[in-house]
């Protein structure tokens, strides 16, 4: 196994219960929903409302647990760009989902295709 493929093993992992990402609307307002994966951070970013994105976003609480508890500086740096630009509504969501799918793919992706 290569560095590179230990890392995308090591960044496609399932946390624990107690490290997975809980989306919450406001403080103290959490919507029943987690992440424990990229995957499966991914797949929430198109189901949770907009409020949740919205309010994670602002506060940079995706880039912080996918660099604390992920370990991927990449893609953190890829979200923290999108915070910058102060998107919201469905274009948050779709350029969020965007970022973190195409990323996703890339380390699911066999070496010989991968950049």
């Amino acid at each position: 196994m290569t560095l590179k493929e230990e890392g995308n093993s090591r960044f496609l992992r399932i946390v624990p219960r107690e490290k997975a990402f809980y989306f919450f609307t406001s403080i103290g307002n959490y919507t029943g929903e987690s992440a424990a994966s990229l995957k499966e951070f991914m797949e929430k970013i198109n189901t949770v409302s907009i409020k949740s994105l919205e309010f994670h976003m602002l506060r940079g609480d995706f880039e912080k647990w996918v660099t604390d508890v992920l370990e991927d500086k990449e893609l953190a740096l890829d979200i923290g760009r999108l915070r910058r630009s102060n998107l919201a509504g469905d274009k948050l969501r779709s350029q969020l989902f965007s970022a973190v799918s195409r990323h996703y793919e890339e380390m699911v992706a066999p070496p010989e295709f991968r950049r």
